[in-house]
């Protein structure tokens, strides 16, 4: 430290206990919430899983965040102290949302394989008029003009017929 700061704290009684910035940097912080991917399930559910976290640990520091601008503004009491600390509240109800947003999202994702429906509106055939006309000779069809023998939807209702 310099003389200046040395009287200082002399007048003050203040013993020198700071830890030197080589030290500080060097100390290693564990991270809050370790991320742990499996490799069995599929990359929506790691992403899920990944994102969450993250979005705890968002929320868990912005708290931390507010409660020391809270301190900051009683102790200051100015204007600007209490202004940013409403933004930090803003931020962090933001971050809640996008966690709730998050897991309504996943549980879309989870049900759109469920919610296909089976009627074939349109169908189009792929091919020259010469295999058309081969492939329609040699199939047998029934009163809605289905291929009986090869077709999967065979049991499935048609839109606009009883």
């Amino acid at each position: 430290m310099g003389k200046l700061e040395d009287k200082v704290n002399d007048i003050l009684g203040i013993k020198e206990e700071s830890t030197p910035v080589a030290e500080l940097m060097l100390q290693e912080k564990s991270v809050p919430v370790p991320r742990v991917e499996d490799p069995k399930k599929d990359d929506i559910e790691n992403d899920y899983k990944y994102s969450r976290e993250n979005y705890y640990n968002l929320i868990e520091r912005g708290q931390d965040a507010i409660q020391g601008i809270l301190d900051v503004a009683k102790e200051g009491q100015h204007p600007r102290a209490y202004e940013v600390a409403g933004a930090l509240i803003k931020n962090v109800a933001d971050t809640v949302d996008k966690l709730q947003d998050l897991q309504s999202k996943l549980s879309k994702l989870k049900d759109v394989p469920n919610k296909t429906t089976n009627n074939i509106k349109n169908a189009l055939f792929v091919g020259s008029t010469a295999e058309l006309q081969k492939h329609l000779k040699d199939k047998k069809f029934d009163e809605n003009n289905r291929d009986t023998a090869n077709d999967p939807f065979k049991d499935t209702p048609i839109e606009g017929k009883d």
